[in-house]
């Protein structure tokens, strides 16, 4: 079998069906079972959305720290949700899904009514949570929310008060933002001013218009049309209150509309820097670390197409270890649009779909975890052969 290889596992969810961390086990089983002597290091990854924290608690182990929070869910039911705590307590690491998140819906739950008055709120308890820790750098994953309410609900737990005509705070929810008269920031938390604000996010929306976030997002959300135009006007509102009261023309900027339109809020009320959320999670866990020692790396995601190139966990990876000279392979359950240009990118030695015989998309995700497995011992076998083969 030739000396053993370090073999770093550092997959992306296959959405739907399984998270990154169950994608890794089922892959490093499948290796395992193939090379049995060779090292597999785990990195599950995330692009901030949902799913991210889990990623990055088995990535870390006992260096992040769970902590539960008593919040509220986007329809302003009480829930608990959970942040990280991250070097030492000097970091901490706050998904939006976490509180905020379109799963917390059922589908029947997903309607133009819950899209109007569906909040932020939770977040902010959050946020609110981590500053009473003590932290001095917040790192928010924007991504996977169930809102459309430009962060306001997230504002309002933090301390800023958002009033109508009668000078009685809004209701929760975009459409409330219709009626925005006045907005007073003097309640916000000081403590947000002082700690560095990094939000992990890939959608370089605008907070409305054709491309602002009721618009592209709205309806997967439970927004028909009607909502769609009712939010996309409310949030028109909102841009044009915040620019009054703190002086930043947020609402066109890339990032604004993300999350339903929350990165129009952290720009405008906080020192926050946006970036690419692979970026920010490869950070986090220590992937340029791992991959010091590691002779091969195997990455995943459910579908490889023209959009992996745009940025996906997928391509983070793959540059970081091309810088390295270190050969990557790409396992997904599909190949899209586009795949040819990601085959002729070279950043992947590989790219192998895991089916192994003629199914439906359905098939194939109900069976997930035994085709990630199997695949992944064809590639060990596969390598093995390369090795013996090179082998003077």
């Amino acid at each position: 079998m030739g000396a053993p290889l370090r073999i770093l596992v550092a997959p992306d969810s296959f959405g739907g069906a399984l998270d990154s961390i169950a994608v890794a086990r089922a892959i490093s089983a499948g290796w395992l079972r193939a090379r049995p002597d060779d090292e597999i290091v785990h990195a599950p990854m995330a692009d901030g959305g949902e799913g991210t924290l889990a990623a990055v608690a088995t990535a870390l182990g006992i260096r992040a720290v769970r902590r539960s929070v008593a919040a509220h869910d986007a329809l302003g039911r009480p829930i608990s949700a959970d942040y990280l705590l991250l070097e030492g307590g000097r970091v901490a690491f706050v998904e939006m899904a976490a509180a905020s998140g379109l799963a917390h819906l059922t589908t029947s739950e997903r309607t133009p009514a819950s899209a109007r008055i569906a909040s932020t709120r939770g977040t902010g308890e959050l946020l609110h949570s981590a500053l009473d820790a003590g932290v001095k750098r917040l790192i928010l994953g924007l991504g996977g929310s169930a809102t459309t309410d430009g962060g306001s609900g997230m504002l309002s737990a933090l301390g800023v008060r958002f009033l109508d005509m009668a000078g009685e705070e809004l209701r929760p929810g975009g459409a409330a933002l219709a009626e925005l008269i006045a907005t007073d920031p003097s309640g916000l938390d000081p403590r947000l001013a002082r700690a560095e604000v990094v939000v992990a996010s890939d959608v370089s929306n605008p907070l409305t218009g054709a491309a602002g976030a009721a618009a592209t997002y709205g309806p997967q959300k439970g927004a028909d049309a009607d909502a769609v135009a009712e939010l996309d006007a409310a949030l028109g509102i909102y841009g044009a209150a915040i620019e009054a009261v703190t002086g930043r023309a947020v609402a066109e900027l890339p990032g604004a509309g993300a999350a339903g339109g929350t990165g129009a809020a952290l720009l405008a009320f906080t020192t926050a820097t946006l970036r690419p959320g692979i970026d920010v999670v490869a950070e986090m866990v220590g992937l340029a670390a791992a991959l010091e020692e590691a002779d091969l790396v195997i990455t995943g995601e459910g579908r490889a197409d023209e959009q992996t190139l745009a940025g996906k966990a997928a391509m983070g990876v793959a540059l970081l270890a091309g810088k390295r000279g270190i050969p990557v392979v790409l396992l997904c359950g599909t190949l899209g649009p586009g795949s040819e240009a990601l085959e002729a990118s070279g950043l992947f030695k590989a790219i192998q779909p895991v089916v192994d015989r003629p199914m439906t998309l359905e098939e194939a995700m109900a069976d997930t975890d035994r085709l990630l497995t199997n695949a992944a011992e064809r590639l060990a076998r596969s390598v093995g052969i390369g090795l013996a083969l090179a082998r003077p």
